[in-house]
């Protein structure tokens, strides 16, 4: 199978103060959200000067990724298209049908196989080439990276340095956090086999940086769901109350299920479960995501050769390698009635 596109797909966020709004309608379509609450999400965008780092970290990754496709001789244009907000997946594919490319591999910036996580960003180019017509571009995603070491590696270089910031390292406690979604979500998808799976490996690694073992856990973060609807949990900020009042005192987050420091990890666990960790007198450290590594770039060079060259295979720790593609019965939108 030939290539000569690559579409880096995320999940947008605003750039302006002007843009919160609409993107939250656009994230929320569907499922009678009440303006007030988009309004109390849309407060947390301000606290920041109205507008996501997701776009500026995404452009700056692209930008790193190009001068590597170059580099290892990989002549591949690169387009970007979100899900959620400008620049849309639409768009992209629409310029490369007017580039005149025929056929795209995608990279999602999530690295775990769920509804949210992961069909919806097929759906997504589904819906896209569909409004484009029957010329409209092919596009296969990459495999799964939650077992990539390009993923697994600066996340326990970076939860290892968390840990040396805190008063007492030693008896620190590793608290792995992924964003929540619908336990029936959970149910028909890889999402909490792989989160395990990624939490082990990472945990493994910091017992062999550090000489010791570590307590660890894992929790979710993030929930947008109605209260009458089972997701995930148990919450990051109630599970360090749980902590606390084991006499836990010192905790490094590890947002497991996040691969760049965007708004659900600045605002939910920078601002949000570090308030709640000093309301009940714990240290607390959060380790840094993994897209900042060179590593992590390296990672989306190797998936890349794994669909230019049928005789290349990624690389991925702990023997963790899932196939490329979806079952007819994973993922569903709503659960089975």
């Amino acid at each position: 199978m030939t290539f000569d596109a690559f579409l880096f797909q995320s999940f947008g966020g605003p750039n302006v103060e002007s843009d919160i709004i609409p993107f939250l309608e656009n994230v929320t379509r569907g499922r009678n959200i009440p303006r007030e609450r988009l309004d109390v999400v849309a407060n947390q965008y301000r606290i920041f000067g109205g507008k996501s780092p997701i776009n500026e970290i995404n452009s700056a990754i692209i930008e790193r990724l190009a001068t590597a496709f170059l580099s290892h001789g990989i002549e591949l244009p690169i387009y970007f298209g979100n899900r959620n907000f400008e620049p849309y997946v639409y768009d992209a594919l629409a310029q490369m049908k007017e580039d005149g490319r025929k056929r795209a591999i995608a990279f999602v910036t999530s690295a775990f196989g769920s509804f949210s996580g992961c069909k919806q960003y097929k759906l997504d180019v589904e819906m896209a080439r569909s409004q484009i017509g029957p010329d409209a571009p092919e596009v296969v995603k990459v495999r799964h990276y939650y077992s990539h070491p390009g993923f697994i590696e600066p996340l326990i270089e970076n939860s290892v340095t968390a840990l040396e910031s805190l008063p007492e390292p030693h008896s620190a406690e590793l608290v792995f956090t992924a964003h929540s979604i619908p336990r029936f979500m959970a149910d028909t998808s890889p999402y909490l086999q792989q989160l395990n799976r990624a939490v082990n490996l990472v945990a493994a690694g910091i017992q062999e940086k550090t000489g010791r073992p570590h307590r660890f856990s894992l929790v979710f973060q993030s929930r947008t769901g109605p209260p009458n609807q089972q997701w995930l949990e148990p919450d990051v900020s109630d599970h360090l109350k749980t902590l606390s009042s084991k006499g836990v005192r010192n905790v490094v987050v590890i947002p497991i299920s996040f691969i760049s420091d965007h708004m659900e990890v600045i605002y939910d666990l920078d601002t949000l479960a570090a308030k709640t960790a000093r309301e009940v007198n714990i240290a607390y450290a959060r380790a840094g995501t993994s897209s900042n590594s060179p590593q992590f770039i390296d990672m989306i060079v190797d998936l890349t050769r794994e669909l230019l060259d049928p005789t290349h295979n990624a690389k991925s720790l702990g023997g963790f390698t899932d196939v490329n593609g979806c079952s007819a019965v994973c993922c569903p939108s709503q659960p089975n009635r």
